[in-house]
């Protein structure tokens, strides 16, 4: 019995010492944010050939993602990313993607993402992505980005694809 009390004292006293010591709620960390936004793939590029998105086929994605900020210049993003595929007059989701990453930030709103990417066409890889805040409001922010993945797997050559994303973080 004493031993559970030592411990639930322990819990309660470290409890409200780390309460204590919080700073601002803008200053301190880890801060949980969310986003979504829209994904177009302008150009991709596999085994030689050059594959434009806005012909015969579009594709466009749904970004949807929470970021765990662990201090001002790095963090934690996972990313969920449904795809919608346009072609012949049909249109129908083709593909989800999960895309855990880590966020490093720099000044001025720019962010450097790292993420893998996993697919469940049978695709993987990574995506670097640049991402900038264009607007900074109180409680949320416009961003573009420029997605670049590269992909692996499922029996198929190696491809490169250059996108634009904008969305809203909150």
């Amino acid at each position: 019995m004493k031993k559970h009390i030592t411990i639930l004292s322990f819990l309660v006293l470290t409890s409200f010492n780390a309460f204590s010591q919080q700073t601002s709620p803008e200053n301190s960390y880890p801060k949980v944010a969310g986003y979504m936004g829209i994904l177009h793939p302008i150009n991709t590029w596999s085994d030689g050939t050059s594959t434009g998105n806005f012909g015969s086929v579009y594709t466009i994605g749904f970004p949807t993602g929470i970021n765990i900020l662990k201090s001002d210049k790095i963090g934690f993003s996972f990313e969920f990313v449904p795809t919608i595929r346009s072609e012949n007059g049909v249109s129908k989701m083709n593909n989800f993607l999960f895309h855990p990453g880590v966020m490093f930030r720099f000044k001025h709103g720019l962010t450097l993402v790292t993420r893998a990417a996993f697919e469940t066409s049978g695709r993987y890889g990574f995506t670097p992505v640049l991402n900038k805040v264009v607007k900074k409001n109180k409680h949320s922010n416009y961003f573009i980005a420029v997605p670049l993945p590269v992909r692996f797997g499922n029996d198929r050559p190696t491809s490169y694809t250059l996108g634009f994303q904008f969305g809203v973080g909150f």
